[in-house]
């Protein structure tokens, strides 16, 4: 069966169909993700499908993956209905906000989604809320930056996530300037455009600097793929992350051999190293499956004696980019 988004979205359907069918618990459903934001949402021919359930109360749990195809899944967010009580506010929230903004609702029997959609939609572009919404991140993001002049060990796998942390708030703050947040797979694929579209292009080559690319080339970046893949079969099922399903595997790994093959081969950092440091902080920390991702970060200056002139460079960084968001204030008036 060949694959489109027109296909993706039957799978949709069916599913917000079915669940609703035998859970009463759910208020509205609302499609985000790449097949609402993108023209093509599969990457290496693979792709996930981004659905939203609202729930009266508390859900059961906050996510679930659910398999459709060797190469389709879907990944479902379950959200109490408090969280879109506030309508306005979330205007300037920068996840739900934008999620909300450009939402396919699925399921809405009583038009609450409609009427808080309605509510986020208005006013959603002017100026002062992006501005909100972007000054939000890059603050988060100085924030955790402020955490690491207190470090004291050596970075591990739990510091080397917040460092991440901080780089994807900051980007963020850049790209909701001029749309949604970027998504995991397309983070530095979809980053240029963003960073170019404000008269800041540099912010990209800044953003891989600071990822280590200019240590690796493609041939280092393919080889550590078994590695990585080793790093997430070891992990237990038990409260294990959702982003690191099984069934989320080839969804990776065939979007790193297509980034690998389109001539912007260190495009394929962010995800890496995203999921994998996700799951080299769920194993203990002498365990012999995380020791690929150690050495991919040695090589890349996340680790070791170059970590302290990283975090110097990071300041600068984030100097930047807070420096890129004051300049579009004034240019908008915001």
């Amino acid at each position: 069966m060949q694959i489109t988004p027109e296909v993706l979205k039957k799978f949709a359907e069916t599913t917000v169909k079915k669940l609703t069918g035998v859970d009463h618990s759910i208020l509205a459903v609302y499609l985000t993700g790449s097949l609402v934001t993108e023209e093509n949402p599969l990457l290496g021919g693979t792709a996930d499908i981004d659905l939203v359930f609202v729930h009266v109360g508390s859900p059961q749990t906050s996510r679930e993956i659910l398999r459709l195809t060797d190469d389709i899944h879907l990944d479902i967010a379950h959200h109490p209905q408090r969280n879109y009580i506030q309508r306005r506010e979330l205007r300037v929230h920068p996840w739900i906000g934008p999620a909300l903004s450009e939402a396919s609702i699925m399921y809405d029997p009583q038009h609450f989604l409609d009427l808080t959609r309605a509510s986020v939609h208005g006013l959603f572009h002017r100026a002062d809320n992006t501005l909100k919404r972007s000054r939000t991140l890059i603050e988060q993001a100085r924030e955790i930056w402020l955490d690491f002049q207190l470090l004291t060990s050596d970075p591990g796998p739990e510091t080397i996530f917040d460092y991440l942390r901080v780089l994807g708030r900051a980007a963020n703050a850049i790209a909701l300037l001029g749309g949604d947040p970027l998504t995991e797979r397309r983070f530095l694929l979809n980053f240029p455009n963003r960073a170019e579209a404000i008269g800041r292009p540099g912010l990209y080559a800044g953003l891989l600097g600071m990822l280590g690319a200019p240590r690796v080339d493609a041939e280092t970046l393919a080889a550590w793929m078994p590695a990585w893949e080793t790093t997430l079969d070891a992990l237990p099922q038990v409260g294990m992350h959702p982003r690191l399903h099984p069934y989320r595997i080839s969804y990776y790994l065939q979007a790193f051999e297509a980034i690998l093959g389109s001539g912007q081969p260190h495009n394929i950092l962010w995800p890496l190293l995203r999921t994998w440091t996700l799951a080299a902080r769920s194993l203990p920390e002498g365990d012999p499956d995380i020791q690929g991702w150690k050495d991919a970060c040695h090589h890349l200056g996340l680790l070791g004696p170059d970590f302290a002139e990283r975090i110097t460079a990071l300041d600068a960084y984030l100097e930047q980019v807070e420096e890129t968001i004051d300049a579009w204030a004034q240019e908008n008036g915001a």
